[in-house]
């Protein structure tokens, strides 16, 4: 996506335009911020295919980024896995759940990342 940036800046511009209510899936936001603050998620945003028009919602999973207080990651444990069937559920597509990206990864989808979630 950096490199589609790069050489088509306007696809960036509109995924920096685009809103919740434009995705292929239904996210209720209420439900998303209650999971959020119940389990110390600071901020939970959306990467991938999910933004992108080649989203197959019989194929595609959901990545999420999800960026956790410090306290909350270090009890985290097993309920990691049990978050993302949570996720699974109130998004209604399976969900790919990240609390750390690959330094490349994170490089290569540059400004590709949609907030579904920001407690400030």
């Amino acid at each position: 996506m950096l490199a589609r940036c790069l050489h088509h800046p306007q696809l960036c511009c509109m995924l920096q335009q685009m809103s919740v209510a434009e995705l292929p899936i239904q996210i209720d936001t209420r439900q998303v911020a209650a999971f959020c603050k119940d389990r110390g998620i600071r901020r939970m945003s959306l990467f991938g295919s999910v933004l992108r028009e080649d989203f197959d919602p019989t194929r595609s999973d959901v990545d999420i980024l999800a960026e956790f207080h410090p306290e909350a990651l270090s009890r985290l444990g097993l309920d990691y896995f049990v978050y993302c069937e949570e996720l699974s559920q109130i998004l209604g597509a399976r969900v790919d759940l990240c609390s750390k990206l690959n330094r490349h990864i994170a490089q290569a989808i540059g400004n590709e990342m949609l907030p579904i979630y920001d407690e400030a």
